[in-house]
């Protein structure tokens, strides 16, 4: 989201950028409580997620307090915007895709409302067809049900039992997404592994992704090389949509600026990793960083250690405090002196910058969409431990149509890890898919560079929707 603020604010936009105040409060213990001053035309506002402050922000407990609590608060920040006779009136609101409650707003005012889809495409389209998922599943007649369950193979609704999410189902195929082919129950994005229609996560990401539908536009973080198939059948159904990414790769033409310089991360990032990159060979560090809110058991943590260690290639590890689930992450003390010199151990660090360093030859992943798109901008291969939501789908095109990544089991043991490694970084498959990672860094570089096709789109999605001139 920051970098769509730099690539308007340089077009001459005033940006107010929008954070909850608990990730206000985050972003300024990470940058200092100066770091938002002297931005010029870039202005900082938060509102409530209704949430007390002393509650962990679990997704579904944010995902519905922010549906029933922030459209209030956003409407009185618009018209206090709007009665500032400083900065400019609102002319365009543009907002993650998960929040629809700020196009309600920006329809009331009058102004364009676009929806900023901040994961993959193909994870959208998943997340469409979950309506479609419930009328394939629920039906009012046992003997129906089972005879659908073997012809459709949607056994996971209304009378779903337990057993089915582990016997094999999920591993059916199904052949009737639009624009997606390949693809296993078990790769939807994985809210659908519920017996409750009314789940939380369910319900909301299927909702919030048909909104994105009735938008003014929607605005992607990918380039339509990657994702075309999909993209042509979104289109078809919402007409305004527009790729600009990787918006990390658009950016770079941007003058220097403190604007531009401006890093959001709401951690605080170790840069002393890089130095520790500068002294090793080229490709030879695998990088370990499973995102900002995947956790795992401390069995899994150690079954993760081991394998690497055993691997004997050096390693540069992100482990955040909370990453072990309901404790923290404590690495026992004969791994620390196993590979104390060539691994690297850090809570946090600058990952767009690591993935472009030339040491780092593999990224063992949870398939987030920024760390798919880093590792594209990088030309690196995946080792994939998907851990929910669009991850699961990521994964999929990430193994099998992109050609750049190996997926790890669920169930983590060291043996396939230590294994997994070396055939990334050593095998013939390994070399494979650092070929392929290769060719798609050139296609993103070629889409976001002048002339290109996410360049393109971004200048159509001004003119538009944002409605400047050149």
């Amino acid at each position: 989201m920051m970098h769509l603020a730099k690539l308007l604010h340089a077009r001459g936009v005033f940006v107010t950028f929008v954070n909850t105040e608990f990730n206000h409060r985050r972003l300024l213990r990470s940058k200092g409580p100066d770091s938002l001053q002297d931005l010029e035309n870039l202005s900082f506002e938060t509102i409530p997620d209704g949430l007390p402050p002393y509650v962990t922000q679990d997704p579904p407990a944010l995902c519905d307090s922010t549906r029933k609590n922030c459209l209030g608060p956003f409407k009185e920040l618009l018209a206090r915007i709007n009665g500032d006779q400083v900065v400019p009136p609102v002319t365009c609101v543009i907002s993650d895709g998960m929040t629809s409650f700020t196009s309600k707003a920006a329809k009331e005012l009058g102004v364009p409302e676009v929806q900023f889809w901040t994961a993959s495409a193909c994870g959208f389209m998943g997340y469409l067809q979950y309506r479609e998922l419930v009328k394939r599943g629920s039906f009012h007649s046992k003997i129906n049900w089972i005879r659908i369950c073997l012809s459709s193979y949607i056994p996971f609704m209304n009378y779903l039992h337990e057993d089915f999410l582990n016997n094999g189902t999920l591993d059916d195929s199904v052949d009737w997404i639009p624009g997606m082919r390949n693809i296993r129950l078990r790769d939807f994005p994985s809210f659908m592994r519920t017996t409750d229609l009314n789940d939380i996560m369910f319900d909301c990401l299927g909702e919030e992704a048909q909104h994105c539908l009735k938008s003014s536009a929607i605005l992607f973080n990918t380039f339509s090389e990657l994702e075309h198939e999909v993209l042509e059948k979104i289109a078809d159904v919402s007409p305004r949509i527009y790729c600009a990414g990787p918006l990390s790769l658009l950016i770079q033409d941007i003058p220097s600026s403190s604007v531009m310089s401006f890093r959001s991360s709401l951690w605080k990032e170790d840069y002393s990793c890089l130095e520790w990159l500068d002294q090793r060979e080229a490709e030879s560090v695998v990088y370990v960083n499973y995102g900002s809110i995947t956790v795992m058991t401390e069995e899994q943590l150690k079954e993760f250690a081991w394998g690497l260690a055993n691997s004997k290639h050096p390693f540069l590890w992100v482990i955040r405090p909370d990453v072990v689930k309901g404790d923290s992450a404590i690495l026992p003390r004969e791994f620390l002196e196993e590979v104390k010199d060539r691994g690297f151990l850090t809570s946090w660090c600058p990952q767009d910058q690591v993935l472009s360093h030339g040491s780092v030859g593999a990224f063992l992943t949870h398939c987030g969409w920024n760390s798919t798109l880093e590792a594209f901008c990088g030309g690196i291969s995946l080792i994939c431990w998907p851990f929910f939501a669009e991850q699961q789908t990521n994964c999929r095109y990430a193994c099998t149509k992109w050609g750049i990544g190996m997926e790890v089991n669920q169930d983590v043991r060291r043996e396939e890890i230590e294994a997994l490694v070396r055939e990334v970084m050593e095998g013939v498959g390994g070399k494979t898919m650092r070929e392929n990672a290769k060719k798609w860094k050139e296609r993103a570089v070629e889409a976001a560079g002048r002339g290109g096709s996410s360049y393109n789109d971004f200048n159509r999605f001004i003119k538009e929707v944002v409605h400047l001139k050149d």
